[in-house]
């Protein structure tokens, strides 16, 4: 998977990609248009964090580049790439229930509590790509 050099990017499919794990210092991209949202991304070897329309949506820690992000009220699914495993957490819908996928495998159900929060732990090498889906039960 290759690093996003632009930090956030619109795919043909309508999907986004975010993320630049290799920046030793936190870069930042605010004020991108898509699909009728703004978003705003910061990033470096430390933290890889997403919102849109100033609500969290995504952070990974340490860094990460994600590819193909595509989210609606019932699922989230993307590529993920870092350099060592990462914590990702997800902005969801509060007291909910939902599957996580990862890898092909199901991790079981999570509930996000009423933060809306939900982690996922993710194991990563470098040039490794691991798919990740959050389904709402």
């Amino acid at each position: 998977m290759a690093i996003i050099k632009e930090l956030l990017r619109a795919e043909p499919n309508g999907s986004i990609s975010f993320g630049n794990y290799e920046l030793e210092s936190k870069s930042k991209l605010d004020g991108f248009e898509h699909k009728g949202d703004k978003y705003k991304v910061k990033t470096c070897k430390e933290i890889t964090r997403l919102e849109c329309n100033d609500l969290f949506v995504y952070e990974s820690v340490p860094g990460t580049a994600v590819e193909s992000f595509e989210r609606d009220e019932d699922h989230i699914e993307f590529l993920v790439s870092g350099y060592e495993d990462a914590d990702i957490t997800l902005g969801l819908i509060e007291k909910t229930d939902y599957e996580v996928i990862v890898d092909g495998k199901s991790e079981g159900a999570q509930n996000t509590g009423a933060g809306g929060k939900l982690t996922v732990s993710v194991p990563l090498d470098e040039g490794v790509i691991i798919n990740v889906q959050i389904k709402k039960l």
